[in-house]
């Protein structure tokens, strides 16, 4: 897929984190030209700190919902906000809807012409904050192509953070990879226990060494740590070490994507 979407080897993602979206208990009734004006400074700023891709989610939007609950007028908004992104920037664009909306990912990222989305559990299943959560490929991948986005990609987590993977514990990662994979994952991502926690490199080589899919990290990525991980793993998405302080709350600080950025370009003259 990496050649597909992006023209480097071991593509970043920068995280845009949409403040709160109409519905969501900390929205501001009128807000919504603000928050895609947020959005679009976000983008500019990552795309100026050289990274590959940006990635849109409703984070702010907690406590979440899962994806059955997920409501129309945030359909609506990520939608909004996703076609600005994509007029700010001249970067590859992926869409990601607390808490697994999968089926609502694609609708924004077909309207939006966005190129990707993100799905927490796409098979299997795990026990998040909203209670439990279900493998959804079958229905994403039939919608997808229903309303005619076969160009979307999945980029699909196994074992994601925020969760208890307890009721598939006897299934090991590597397994659940695979099972990813044979259910038309494009791409198979990898995350530490929450945000800003990294997987083990050990975890890591597991994963990569069982699929035939790229394998991209989700989370805990940091510019002290891409040379080693990245060593490894094709891609990664990251959010919390491109903000001010390291605080996925806070501003991008675009020094510290420049710093992130630069040791990726190193890793990447090497190979």
């Amino acid at each position: 897929m990496n050649n597909e979407l992006f023209s480097v080897s071991k593509p970043i993602i920068g995280m845009v984190h949409l403040r709160p979206l109409p519905g969501s208990p900390l929205y501001e009734p009128g807000s919504m030209d603000a928050v895609c004006a947020m959005a679009c400074e976000e983008a500019l700023l990552l795309e100026q700190g050289g990274v590959d891709g940006v990635q849109i989610e409703n984070i702010w939007d907690y406590p979440y919902l899962k994806s059955d609950e997920i409501g129309y007028e945030t359909v609506a908004a990520l939608t909004a906000a996703a076609v600005r992104v994509k007029e700010a920037v001249d970067l590859p664009v992926g869409i990601n809807c607390h808490l697994n909306g999968a089926m609502q990912s694609v609708a924004v990222a077909v309207a939006s012409d966005a190129s990707w989305v993100r799905v927490f559990e796409w098979t299997n299943a795990y026990i998040s904050h909203a209670g439990y959560i279900e493998g959804v490929a079958g229905k994403a991948v039939r919608y997808r192509n229903a309303i005619g986005g076969r160009n979307v990609k999945f980029l699909c987590d196994v074992n994601v953070k925020h969760g208890s993977h307890f009721i598939i514990s006897d299934r090991s990662v590597q397994e659940q990879a695979r099972d990813a994979e044979s259910e038309g994952a494009d791409v198979v991502i990898v995350t530490g226990w929450e945000t800003g926690s990294a997987p083990s490199l050990e975890q890591i080589r597991a994963v990569k060494d069982s699929i035939d899919i790229p394998l991209y990290l989700g989370s805990g990525l940091n510019a002290q740590n891409a040379r080693e991980l990245l060593g490894v793993a094709d891609g990664a998405i990251v959010g919390s070490d491109f903000k001010e302080k390291g605080n996925w709350k806070l501003p991008v600080d675009i020094d510290r994507v420049r710093e992130f950025m630069s040791q990726v370009k190193t890793l990447r003259n090497s190979e």
